[in-house]
C-alpha cells in the first residue's frame, strides 16, 4: 500500500467524523499543553531563583549560625540562633587569606510606617561592606556610610518594592521619615531593582546601620550571618574550608559535625535550589502527564470504535487482496495523524499560556526547545502505542467473518 493512499485514507476517515475526532485530538491538546506549561513553570522558577542567587553576589561565601550538621546538642534553625559574634567577623577578616571584603548583617522582620502606608519587610543591619559583597547599587541617595554606623545613626536605605509600597511607585523617598518599631528612621537612598519573590525578594528590604539595627531594634551583638566575597572563583573552596576551620577552633568545637554554623558558597545555594526546582519540575509534568494518559485512552477508544464501524470495510478491502500490514498500517497512521495534530496544536497553546502567565499574571515562566521536542514526542509516541492494539485487532480480522458483519 502506497504511502499517498495511506494518507488520502486517514485525511478521509478523520474528516468524516469531525466532532468525534475533534474531542480526541482535545484531549491530546490539553495533556501537551498542560506538560509544557507546568515545565515551564518549573524551569522558570529555577531560572528566577539561579539569577536571585547570582545577583546576590559572586564568589559570595556565606556563614549561618545554628543548624549543625550532626548528631550533637540541639540546634537552632539555620539563621535563628545566635551563635555568630561581630568577634567572628573580625576574625575572618583578619585570618582568612583569599577574600576581599566580609559583611557583617543581622536581619529582622518588622512592620515598617511611612505615613498612612505600612508594610511588613526585612530589616537589614549592615556596615558599608555589604553594597560590594552583594552587589547592591543605589538608585538614588547614598547607601549606609562609615559614620552612620559609628554614630548609630538613624538612617535607612530602601529597596525599591519596599519604597513602592510606603511611598507609591517610583515616589522619591530620600529626606522622607519612616517609622520602625516606633523609632523614626530618614530615608538616605533606594536600591537599584535586583529581583525576587517572596521573602527572598531583595527589593522587598530596609537596610540600616548594624549598630542602629541591633541597639534600638533587636537588643543583642550577635549576627544573623556573615557574607564573605572570595577574591576569585578559584579561591571560593578554599576560602570556605578555611572559615570552617577557624570557626570551629574559635567555637571550641573539636568535631566538624556538631558545628554550630554552616558555611555555605553561592554554588551550595544554588545546586540546592536547583535540585529543588527540579523536583518539583517533574512533580508538576507527572500531574498534567495524567491528561496525557487520559487522552491516549481517548485515541484507543475511537479507534476500537472505528474498527468496529469499519469491520465490513476490513473485510472488503481483505477480500481484494489486503495485507495484514496494510490494515494495520492504515489504522495506526490515523491514530498517529490525530496525536500529531493534538500535539501541535498543544505545543503552540502550550507556548502561549506559558506567555501568557508571564506578560499578565507576573508568573515567571521559561519554555525549552527539549521540552517542546519531549512533548511532541510523547504525542506521537501516544499514537503509536494507544493505536497499536486496535490496528492488530484490525489486520487479525477474518475476512468472511468481516462481510458477514451486520
Amino acid at each position: 500500500m502506497r504511502l499517498d493512499d495511506v494518507a488520502e485514507e486517514t485525511v478521509f476517515s478523520i474528516s468524516s467524523n469531525k466532532v468525534r475526532s475533534a474531542l480526541t485530538i482535545l484531549g491530546i491538546v490539553v495533556g501537551i499543553a498542560s506538560v509544557i506549561v507546568m515545565v515551564a513553570i518549573g524551569q522558570g522558577a529555577q531560572a528566577s531563583i539561579t539569577n536571585s542567587i547570582a545577583s546576590a553576589g559572586s564568589n559570595l561565601v556565606q556563614v549561618f549560625p545554628g543548624f549543625g550538621a550532626g548528631g550533637g546538642a540541639v540546634r537552632g534553625a539555620r539563621g535563628a540562633a545566635l551563635t555568630l559574634t561581630i568577634a567572628d567577623a573580625e576574625a575572618i577578616a583578619t585570618q582568612v587569606q583569599g577574600i576581599s571584603a566580609v559583611s557583617q548583617e543581622r536581619t529582622t522582620r518588622q512592620q515598617v510606617i511611612a505615613g498612612a502606608n505600612n508594610t511588613n519587610t526585612s530589616i537589614t543591619g549592615v556596615l558599608p561592606a555589604y553594597a560590594t559583597v552583594h552587589n547592591v547599587q543605589v538608585a538614588d541617595g547614598n547607601f549606609i556610610q562609615a559614620q552612620d554606623v559609628t554614630q548609630v545613626s538613624r538612617v535607612a536605605v530602601l529597596g525599591p518594592t519596599t519604597r513602592d509600597d510606603l511611598f507609591g511607585v517610583g515616589a522619591s523617598a530620600v529626606g522622607k521619615t519612616i517609622r520602625i518599631n516606633g523609632i523614626g528612621f530618614q530615608v538616605i537612598g533606594v536600591t537599584v531593582a535586583k529581583g525576587g519573590t517572596g521573602f527572598n525578594n531583595q527589593d522587598d528590604v530596609v537596610y540600616a546601620p548594624l549598630t542602629t539595627v541591633q541597639t534600638l531594634l533587636i537588643g543583642d551583638t550577635h549576627l544573623s550571618n556573615i557574607a564573605v566575597s572570595a577574591s576569585s572563583a578559584a579561591e571560593v573552596t578554599p576560602v570556605q574550608q578555611s572559615i570552617t576551620d577557624l570557626l570551629l577552633t574559635r567555637h571550641k568545637i573539636s568535631n566538624a559535625a556538631n558545628a554550630d554554623f554552616t558555611v555555605l558558597s553561592s554554588a551550595d545555594i544554588a545546586a540546592t535550589a536547583s535540585t529543588v526546582t527540579g523536583t518539583f519540575t517533574i512533580v508538576l509534568a507527572s500531574i498534567a502527564g495524567i491528561s496525557l494518559l487520559v487522552g491516549g485512552i481517548g485515541i484507543m477508544n475511537m479507534m476500537l470504535t472505528a474498527v468496529t464501524e469499519r469491520t465490513r470495510e476490513i473485510g472488503l478491502r481483505k477480500a481484494v487482496g489486503a495485507r495484514r500490514a496494510d490494515i494495520s498500517m492504515q489504522f495506526l497512521a490515523e491514530s498517529v495523524a490525530l496525536t500529531f495534530l493534538g500535539g501541535l496544536v498543544g505545543v503552540l497553546l502550550g507556548i502561549g499560556i506559558a506567555a501568557g502567565l508571564q506578560a499578565f499574571a507576573g508568573i515567571t515562566t521559561q519554555v525549552s526547545i527539549g521540552s517542546v521536542l519531549l512533548a511532541a514526542g510523547v504525542s506521537i509516541g501516544i499514537g503509536v502505542v494507544f493505536g497499536y492494539y486496535p490496528a492488530l485487532r484490525a489486520s487479525g480480522m477474518n475476512p468472511v467473518e468481516a462481510l458477514r458483519y451486520q
